[in-house]
């Protein structure tokens, strides 16, 4: 069991390319600040595909008072740009970071001068210190590149002792794959905080294609239920909302230390999952 002291919880966004998607993050932000997060991370594309709006929305969602933590990726990057990247933030007060891999965008030639996670944290940590606290990702049902689930927990392992703070799951529907993954790191030496990345169910399309995508296992009874609902978006929401609020109270109750919600840009399903919880 994890005994780590609690992180509580912490809320993904994705730059808007709008100016009404801009607007509306605004009062998504300001109604998920409400529940007062330890955090709130921005992604980012590799290579600068979206570099500007990335730092645009940290500036925007900093203004909220919470801390930010923007996603940093090395894929396609050069250590230059990095480091210009790393000092900027470090002079806008921001001290938290989320050091990703990523993947090479289409069209781009090269993987850049660091092409793993571990090689990121490590370069952070040369040029800044410890003034930035580093999430790294962890897959409990393995990367959906590695090679074997042996390979994928030896990679964990080693972005964990390049520095980093703690990590941030990819998301899961299945809480036993969380607690044999932090059963078999902790037996491997590491006791860094592993927080569980939690997806919202809204829209079984979307779902299905972001699972296919990531490795992410829907169980076979959730994906039939939610075949069987069809176009009926209310009982796929209440469904849903049922179906991850059981899984973050046995999260919780099996000893994770917080809960990191990819909001997807919204608040309202992740509001109604953490007023299900004790």
């Amino acid at each position: 069991m994890n005994t780590q002291p609690p992180l509580g919880i912490s809320f993904e966004f994705f730059p808007p390319n709008t100016d009404l998607g801009r607007e509306k993050l605004g009062a998504v932000r300001d109604a998920l600040a409400a529940r007062q997060p330890r955090f709130f991370s921005v992604t980012y594309g590799a290579g600068g595909s979206t570099q500007a709006r990335t730092f645009d929305t940290v500036e925007a969602v900093r203004r909220s008072g919470t801390t930010t933590a923007p996603h940093l990726s090395c894929i396609g990057s050069d250590k230059a740009s990095l480091r210009e990247l790393l000092h900027t933030y470090r002079d806008k007060g921001i001290d938290s970071l989320v050091a990703l891999r990523g993947d090479l965008p289409s069209g781009m030639g090269g993987a850049g001068e660091l092409r793993h996670a571990n090689e990121l944290v490590e370069f952070i940590r040369a040029e800044t210190g410890d003034h930035f606290e580093i999430a790294v990702a962890a897959y409990p049902e393995a990367h959906p590149q590695a090679p074997s689930f042996e390979r994928d927990l030896e990679n964990f392992v080693r972005k964990v002792k390049a520095g980093a703070d703690l990590a941030i799951t990819q998301y899961f529907f299945n809480a036993d794959a969380y607690f044999h993954f932090v059963e078999r790191v902790r037996a491997m030496g590491v006791d860094t905080p592993i927080v569980p990345g939690i997806m919202p169910i809204t829209n079984y399309t979307k779902l299905a294609r972001f699972s296919d995508a990531c490795g992410a296992d829907i169980p076979r009874w959730i994906r039939k239920q939610l075949e069987a609902f069809g176009d009926d978006s209310e009982s796929i929401q209440a469904f849903g909302t049922e179906v991850v609020s059981r899984l973050c109270q046995r999260l919780l109750d099996g000893g994770a230390p917080g809960l990191h919600f990819y909001t997807l840009n919204q608040s309202i399903p992740v509001l109604r999952i953490l007023d299900n919880l004790r």
